[in-house]
């Protein structure tokens, strides 16, 4: 083989090895129409998301849910969470969302946490719900809602909701990804639920004078 040839070759291997590490790192639209998980518990290859069903095995049960339909337990903070990913609900596999369902009693709330791989769009379909985040910039953004208004959590930043009305509050929620996760800063808040929940009212009513103090109440709530 000539030098040409061999330049040649190698120069076609290089650019069949970065198609292929693009196409590893880039999020690709689907190749098919759905793509329901497989209910196998039992997987031999590591993807980035789960394995589909066999094709011919698919029905519009994959396509349902009710998952959402009922509360779930309540916390020391008086809410629950759940968030149903395609592991519980085939339909969603590939699609790139996940849907959840929050109930939080009469002054509960939810703690400052946050979803390090997607945005959040919620609605409330029961209840007051007061919701604030908190900006990279250490920026409060906060509204009250009510039944029927949107609200949309950026991805990454730390949010709370606190039930100020009279009835449980209900809120769905849409993630833009298969698996948005729910991160939180400290496993065990050191501080009593009270507190905490006081420290949220007075931002919701906000009882702050300047900056530097609301910086300091969301610090204490998150690293608490």
């Amino acid at each position: 083989m000539n030098m040409k040839s061999h330049s040649l070759l190698c120069f076609m291997f290089l650019i069949v090895a970065f198609s292929s590490i693009q196409i590893c790192l880039a999020d690709c639209d689907n190749i098919q129409d759905t793509c329901p998980t497989s209910p196998s518990e039992k997987h031999t290859t590591s993807i980035n998301g789960l394995t589909c069903n066999n094709p011919a095995d698919k029905s519009a049960h994959d396509f349902k849910t009710m998952e959402l339909s009922k509360s779930g337990s309540r916390d020391k903070f008086g809410s629950s969470i759940n968030i149903v990913t395609a592991s519980k609900f085939p339909g969603l596999n590939t699609l790139g969302i996940s849907i959840g369902r929050t109930d939080i009693e009469v002054d509960g709330i939810v703690n400052f946490h946050n979803h390090p791989r997607a945005s959040e769009m919620i609605f409330v379909k029961e209840g007051v719900l007061e919701v604030g985040f908190l900006d990279t910039q250490n920026k409060l953004f906060q509204k009250a809602l009510k039944e029927g208004d949107v609200f949309v959590i950026p991805k990454g930043l730390f949010h709370f909701f606190l039930n100020r009305g009279v009835e449980v509050t209900t809120v769905f929620s849409v993630f833009n990804s298969q698996n948005p996760g729910l991160g939180s800063p400290t496993a065990t808040p050191s501080e009593s639920v009270e507190k905490i929940k006081r420290k949220l009212i007075s931002l919701s009513e906000s009882e702050v004078d300047s900056v530097d103090d609301l910086s300091l109440i969301v610090s204490e709530i998150i690293y608490s």
